[in-house]
């Protein structure tokens, strides 16, 4: 875990699966719902066009009944390489009205040694969208989230698309 600027939540690891598979798993709307939130929640990919300006659209249901819609739209997408999406906007570059703070993810996947060396970059408005996020559980979520993205990456190993 590595805090590079004020505004930034980072998040690198290298994982045991490669690049190839962590990008189906992250490309594919299918497999991306089984890792997306972290066990006991649920996913639901609302909407998906992975293509800047694309619709990135998310729905998340926790075991308690929670709910979190997640609206939002791809910036830049470099083919197994990078995944930029952001909170402020949703498919056609619209503005999103937004309960909470505004982000820009930044997701880079690179060869390493037989796996992939995988950075999710978070951006934030101001300090207390940061601050926020961080206490919201940054770290554990997103975190248990890559570990469920390996996995599944794993798991992907032999299949067919």
């Amino acid at each position: 875990m590595t805090d590079t600027n004020d505004l930034d939540l980072v998040i690198e690891r290298r994982l045991d699966a490669p690049r190839d598979l962590v990008w189906r798993a992250w490309s594919d709307p299918k497999e991306l719902a089984k890792w997306w939130c972290p066990k006991p929640w649920h996913a639901d990919v609302v909407e998906f066009d992975l293509k800047p300006g694309g619709a990135f659209h998310m729905s998340m249901r926790g075991p308690e009944g929670e709910a979190f819609d997640n609206p939002g739209a791809f910036l830049d997408v470099q083919l197994k390489e990078r995944i930029v999406f952001t909170s402020s906007l949703k498919a056609g570059w619209r503005p999103v009205l937004q309960d909470s703070f505004p982000m820009t993810a930044i997701i880079t996947m690179q060869d390493d040694t037989g796996g992939t060396r995988y950075t999710a970059r978070v951006l934030h408005a101001d300090a207390d969208g940061r601050k926020q996020h961080e206490e919201m559980g940054f770290f554990e979520g997103w975190g248990a989230c890559i570990d469920q993205l390996e996995s599944l990456a794993k798991e992907l190993k032999g299949t067919s698309l």
